[in-house]
């Protein structure tokens, strides 16, 4: 007991660090804090090749991706076709980076219209009176509580037909409402500032003030949530096309590529499989990465506040 005092008294009263010792500890944290800033390096190069590539794709494109080659369906990987074929003979190395500008397309086309309706349902939200606001965040934690999934599934029956804007647009309108409660928030701690108060008495309209003294506040706030959305986006429209109640087999995606999964497994042509899925996962796996750092740098930069 009396050793553990004495610890506890020389801890009190150590003499603090010299100017040395500060200096090696700082450098020490920055060279962390640097390491970690590197980090999503790897990341950001990858999914820029990427999209990059399927934005450029017929500079170097083998092969005509919408060709089929029925005398060589499910044909192996070799020197002519580097990723081999799916069952109706089209060259995979080509479908590849053709299909993804369509799965980039409706990543951010989804994520934008979600992005959209969630600051102009927040803001509306948080500047509303109380029975108003409580009222819309009652319906927003309702669309929370369904699985997304499932509002996908039941909005795209609804609207029958199936393609890229359809899609696009279910995704986009089933996913906002967790941005929205944060914009909410974001919109009623500073709705009571001078600037914003000000604006209203001069006649500003709702969007004026929206678009010029509040989004500027909480833009930071949401930017994680919104990048991860394109990831969502893209994961959603994989998995509606796995499922089969996706895009058609004629609109080349990761997605729709995948749904020869199964007739893949049973004939043993694995290469159906594994590169699509090495090429989606390769983006969720980069995006998730970039919206971590960036929600680091956002954290970090409100604490250094």
């Amino acid at each position: 007991m009396e050793d553990k005092l004495f610890e506890l008294v020389g801890a009190a009263y150590a003499p603090p660090l010299s100017w040395a010792e500060e200096s090696r500890k700082a450098a020490g944290s920055g060279k962390l804090a640097k390491r970690y800033s590197k980090k999503p390096a790897l990341s950001f190069c990858l999914l820029a090749v990427i999209v990059l590539g399927c934005l450029g794709c017929e500079l170097f494109m083998p092969k005509d991706p919408l060709y089929m080659d029925l005398a060589n369906y499910s044909h192996r990987p070799d020197k002519e076709f580097w990723f081999g074929t799916d069952t109706m003979g089209r060259d995979l190395f080509s479908m590849l980076w053709y299909g993804g500008r369509i799965s980039l397309l409706i990543g951010f086309l989804a994520t934008a219209i979600s992005t959209l309706t969630a600051i102009i349902f927040g803001a509306v939200s948080g500047l509303a009176p109380g029975w108003l606001d409580m009222l819309l965040m009652r319906f927003t934690e309702i669309l929370l509580s369904v699985p997304n999934l499932l509002l996908v599934v039941l909005l795209q029956a609804v609207l029958g037909q199936v393609n890229v804007w359809s899609i696009s647009f279910v995704i986009g309108i089933t996913g906002w409402a967790s941005i929205a409660k944060v914009v909410r928030t974001e919109v009623r701690q500073i709705r009571g500032s001078e600037y914003v108060i000000a604006s209203k008495c001069m006649g500003a309209g709702f969007f004026h003030v929206l678009w010029n003294h509040l989004a500027p506040n909480f833009i930071s706030a949401i930017m994680f949530m919104v990048v991860m959305n394109v990831r969502s986006a893209i994961l959603s429209e994989s998995t509606l096309s796995f499922m089969g109640i996706g895009l058609p087999l004629d609109i080349i995606s990761w997605g729709s590529m995948l749904t020869l999964a199964d007739q893949a497994l049973l004939s043993g042509a694995w290469w159906m499989i594994v590169f699509p899925g090495v090429f989606l996962v390769a983006t969720l796996v980069c995006i998730t990465n970039l919206g971590s750092a960036l929600k680091r740098g956002v954290g970090g930069s409100e604490s250094n506040l």
